[in-house]
């Protein structure tokens, strides 16, 4: 069933959903012996680092539920946590679910579950029912903490359950998550956007702003740090505009002084930073913080006032520049990186050489650089003077090359220096290697051993290899 919703956060929720998880719990137990195996879970996801974390709860209460996690997607249940910022992340889904079909021809008991942001389109939820029959649960952004109830409605139905909810204010957490790290987490503090830029599905797939509680997160954070987290990584649409939905408001930057209080947290990361909403109290929070890591990722789209008018942006090419010059003033050896889109409809070559002045100008760390990709639904896809796919690539060529030029000479400037390093990983391609990150999310690799990963360790940059480092344990 399809529906909109609109309540208040309640605690009750999060027990009435520990509840179907109990008798699923039951369920699967019995079908785990008579088989004489565990049942096993994958789940493929698509898109950002707020759909990443949504995963992380699917996984945590999957295996509340008893199942074990597999990497391949032969499993008993399969999760697919969907994007739709960009056409081609829909159709590698479709493209995906005929493979899907197979593997469940073999084994009748499997199950697939759609949801994340592609779900919350009509035509997709419209086109999965129509064409792709064998789908057992579809839903969407708003209600990921119902996954025990959807499994408990499909084993009752015996019939494919859709449960999409066009908004909601409410907030749930307190569930089962299953991190990828144990010593960094992601922890949303709002979710939501009201900014509906242009080009961009999400306020639309994701609903208005609503952020969570100070104590909430406060006391989410604290319970990480006492399971061994050492980094987090605060995530919201729109992190600057925490606060505003609150009963007693709180800005963004008054949170980050209550969460470097924090004792045996040692970084703090967030993203993603709307310019308009950048306040000059924050940039001095990061510049007299003492965890708050040394990089900010700050989306300027386009250079051209007037595609950033028609885009909705709400600020201009000074109003950008001026803020990276207040930034840079107060931090100036701070970490830049950004999102830009190329090809936006109406750019003109004199709209892209703008855009290239800033990228001159600003001198970004790095920069993810993307081809306008038509969303419908969204103002941006009615628009005339759609760009020419050879013009918009060369466009993006002459971007990237510029990009990665400065990117390769900042990254360097660090060759020689001790830096601190957090240890995430044993190298994919040499296992005496570990591969670590610095404050700036640079990576470095460096001989070491498995017991350091999560630690904090003294690295020699010894050699810059473009865009990342050859270190040696200090």
């Amino acid at each position: 069933m399809r529906k909109e919703i609109n309540i208040n956060v309640s605690e009750s929720e999060a027990q009435r959903q520990l509840q179907f998880v109990d008798e699923l719990k039951e369920i699967y137990q019995k079908k785990s012996d008579e088989l004489g195996r565990p049942l096993t879970y994958h789940i493929a996801t698509f898109g950002c680092q707020m759909n990443a974390k949504d995963s992380e709860k699917l996984a945590g209460i999957l295996e509340k539920i008893g199942f074990v996690e597999t990497d391949t997607e032969v499993a008993d249940f399969v999760a697919y946590n969907t994007c739709t910022v960009r056409e081609n992340a829909n159709t590698r889904v479709y493209g995906r679910l005929g493979y899907l079909n197979s593997l469940k021809k073999k084994n009748p008991n499997m199950m697939i579950a759609l949801c994340g942001c592609m779900m919350q389109e009509d035509a997709v939820v419209d086109k999965i029912r129509k064409s792709y029959r064998f789908v057992d649960i579809i839903f969407g952004t708003h209600n990921i903490f119902k996954l025990a109830e959807l499994i408990q409605a499909r084993l009752s139905s015996k019939s494919m359950i859709i449960d999409i909810w066009k908004d909601t204010d409410q907030i749930v957490e307190d569930l089962p998550s299953e991190r990828k790290y144990k010593f960094k987490a992601g922890v949303n503090i709002m979710y939501g956007c009201n900014n509906f830029c242009s080009y961009c599905i999400v306020p639309y797939v994701r609903g208005r702003e609503r952020s969570r509680n100070p104590e909430d997160i406060l006391r989410e954070i604290r319970e990480l740090v006492a399971d061994g987290v050492v980094e987090i990584m605060l995530l919201g649409q729109n992190v600057n505009s925490y606060g505003k939905t609150l009963e007693n408001p709180m800005t963004f930057a008054e949170l980050l002084i209550e969460i470097e209080k924090i004792e045996g947290l040692e970084r703090i990361r967030f993203m993603t930073s709307h310019p308009k909403d950048l306040s000059d109290s924050l940039i001095e929070v990061m510049k007299n913080s003492k965890k708050i890591c040394n990089h900010l990722h700050l989306p300027f789209q386009s250079g051209s006032t007037k595609i950033l008018k028609i885009m909705n942006r709400k600020y201009t090419k000074e109003d950008y520049l001026s803020l990276v010059d207040r930034i840079k003033a107060a931090m100036p050896n701070i970490s830049l990186t950004t999102d830009i889109i190329i090809g936006f409809p109406g750019e003109t070559e004199e709209d892209f050489l703008e855009t290239l002045d800033v990228v001159k100008k600003v001198r970004y760390d790095s920069a993810y650089t993307f081809l306008y990709s038509k969303r419908t639904g969204t103002p941006a896809a009615n628009m005339e003077s759609q760009v020419e796919d050879s013009v918009a690539k060369d466009r993006f060529d002459r971007l990237l090359k510029e990009v990665q030029a400065i990117s390769s000479e900042l990254t360097s400037k660090h060759q020689g220096s001790i830096q601190k390093v957090l240890v995430e990983e044993i190298n994919e391609q040499d296992p005496t290697l570990m591969t670590g990150r610095l404050s700036n999310n640079v990576l470095v690799h460096f001989k070491g051993n498995k017991d350091m990963i999560g630690k904090i360790f003294n690295v020699n940059l010894k050699e810059c290899k473009g865009f990342y480092y050859i270190g040696e344990l200090v």
